[in-house]
């Protein structure tokens, strides 16, 4: 088995590059130069090639090798960054993103998207079913190290390292991924689609993925399941930098800090799945957890609204909001863990020319419900208030574990 998850968590580490990039410094750079919490939210519209995978997934899946599609795309994110690192933009901090670098992390995110839809291809073709635990932890902590690599690293980097250096890094990092992507043996041994196995291109595609059993029903789980820890994993960050606490510590905190806490939560559901816990059971459970913790966190920031709250150093309100910053995203790895399970043994029920069809649609859905909400949170804070907001908050997080009952049995 370790000579199929160390490649898988080398090459999703890479793959998370672009996600820590944009989430760990530009919501913090752009709401330090001034931008309203509204604006701020509008930078996640970088992120909208992911949402258009279901275009290009049934070609990576019958067209050519999963393998000559991920060192394809991988190359072309390097290429992408040189030409970043070729632009010498503004210093960072500015209010207002250049619109050339916007087009070109509208590109790398197309690139990344490509990327993702090869590599889930390739570890469903990897895996087997007893496998799903472990690689799928790999594949979301290793994707959350990539993240905090190039979002809190960088946010500490920045001021010694030029925009240049950085992304000549970057550039650098991918051309070696996509040289070990077309090297590794164990991507090697995988066969090519054979023409017997093509899925005909009709306009019946959709119809097909979704009479995959449990389709529907798990494309409504994981459309919804994040709605409300994204709106408050998007807010509370932004509201602490309001409270007074410095960007580089944010920074801290919220990339470093919360990510490895992350990466643990990940790291115990793989734990958990691979010993006696039945996948719905332990997901139910950690959706319960959560809610607990975001009521928590409510209260936090309900305190936060009063003429006496401080978050001066050393006061027990600053290590409270910190302390559940960590706890929420230590909680949102165990749920991320056990959806990504549930999702590729759904994927697996389908006919294999259709698992990465039928992967990137389900997480396209999932992207889908993240984005939304990370979105229109800062719109929903300006206009319905904070209290109202997170309350709203709580009611999200709340139907995933209704949803839940639901189940079919072909997924228990």
């Amino acid at each position: 088995m370790r000579g199929k998850l160390l490649p898988l968590a080398g090459l999703y580490l890479v793959q998370g590059l672009p996600y820590g990039l944009q989430t760990g410094l530009l919501p913090v750079l752009l709401r330090a130069g001034g931008l309203s919490l509204t604006r701020v939210g509008l930078t996640k519209m970088l992120y909208a090639p992911w949402l258009f995978k279901l275009v290009w997934a049934p070609l990576v899946g019958t067209r050519g090798s999963p393998r000559a599609w991920l060192t394809l795309s991988t190359a072309a994110l390097g290429l992408v960054c040189g030409l970043l690192a070729a632009l010498h933009p503004a210093e960072g901090g500015q209010a207002e993103l250049p619109v050339a670098v916007a087009g070109l992390l509208l590109l790398l995110n197309l690139g990344a998207a490509v990327q993702d839809v090869a590599l889930d291809t390739l570890a469903m073709q990897l895996l087997e079913p007893a496998e799903l635990g472990p690689g799928n932890t790999v594949q979301v902590v290793a994707y959350k190290l990539g993240s905090v690599l190039a979002g809190g690293g960088l946010l500490a980097l920045v001021p010694t390292l030029s925009w240049p250096q950085l992304f000549l890094l970057l550039a650098a990092t991918y051309w070696l991924a996509a040289a070990l992507a077309w090297a590794i043996p164990a991507l090697q041994q995988l066969p090519p689609p054979r023409p017997s196995e093509l899925p005909p291109h009709t306009l019946h595609l959709l119809q097909d993925l979704l009479a995959v059993p449990g389709t529907l029903w798990t494309a409504g789980f994981v459309l919804t399941y994040k709605l409300g820890e994204q709106g408050a994993s998007s807010l509370f960050p932004l509201l602490l930098l309001d409270q007074g606490l410095s960007a580089p510590e944010l920074g801290l905190w919220n990339s470093v800090g919360a990510v490895a806490c992350s990466i643990a939560g990940s790291s115990l559901g793989g734990a958990l799945l691979s010993g006696r816990w039945k996948l719905l059971p332990l997901l139910r459970s950690v959706l319960q957890f959560r809610l607990g913790g975001l009521a928590c966190q409510t209260t936090l920031l309900f305190c936060l609204d009063t003429p006496w709250a401080r978050l001066d150093p050393g006061t027990v309100l600053r290590g409270a909001v910190l302390l559940s910053l960590c706890l929420q995203h230590f909680l949102g790895g165990l749920v991320t863990t056990a959806t990504f399970t549930l999702m590729m043994c759904c994927s697996q029920l389908a006919h294999s020319a259709l698992q990465a069809t039928h992967y990137s649609l389900l997480a396209t859905l999932e992207l889908l419900g993240k984005l939304l909400m990370g979105t229109l949170a800062g719109a929903l804070a300006d206009s319905l208030g904070l209290h109202l907001c997170f309350s709203l908050f709580l009611a999200l997080s709340a139907i995933p574990i209704l949803y839940l009952s639901l189940a079919p049995r072909a997924l228990a």
